[in-house]
């Protein structure tokens, strides 16, 4: 009995998270990807944030700091970095430095790049003020909280895997190093 039910488990998570990465790839496939013809997901949500320090945030000026926009989008410096060339390169955002640049670099918003954010902002807005009311606005926020909440166990346990998995490595080494085999 505990074996058939140990099983029954197994197949409930497999089935389970194979609905969940199935529908993660349709509603990343193509359907959201059609609302953004002028500027990639990534790009959209690092104008956001720019914009969104520009106004919210006295403490730096308005100024949105590489190291921290690379944070925000779970980005490494390096692509970060070209994402931001890209939008400087179109007029999007300029980029300077403080003093001689060893403080940091920062980002912030142009005339253009408000507007091309807004234009996306009202796309957006037409698309997920239809689908909350179809859903219900409490039905939606409670998702978006669940949605916040199986993130952050889903990238713990990333985290626990990875650290389980240098610490097998460490081990592998250390028994080497010790038969002499390194």
């Amino acid at each position: 009995m505990e074996k058939e039910q140990t099983s029954l488990q197994e197949i409930d998570v497999a089935m389970l998270s194979n609905e969940l990465t199935y529908r993660k790839y349709m509603m990343d496939k193509e359907k959201i990807r059609n609302f953004f013809r002028k500027m990639s997901i990534p790009e959209y949500i690092a104008l956001h944030h720019i914009a969104q320090n520009e106004t919210e945030s006295s403490i730096y000026g308005g100024r949105t700091y590489l190291k921290e926009l690379s944070e925000k989008l779970e980005l490494t410096m390096r692509k970060t970095s070209n994402m931001v060339g890209k939008l400087r390169d179109e007029g999007l955002v300029t980029w300077a430095h403080d003093g001689d640049g060893s403080e940091g670099t920062y980002v912030m918003i142009t005339d253009l790049g408000k507007k091309l954010l807004q234009e996306q902002e009202e796309i957006l807005k037409d698309y997920y003020g239809n689908v909350i009311q179809k859903f219900g606005k409490d039905n939606f926020i409670q998702l978006l909280q669940l949605m916040k909440q199986l993130e952050t166990i889903m990238s713990s346990e990333v985290e626990e895997r990875e650290a389980r998995l240098e610490h097998g490595r460490q081990n592998d080494r250390i028994c080497k190093e010790s038969r002499g085999d390194m």
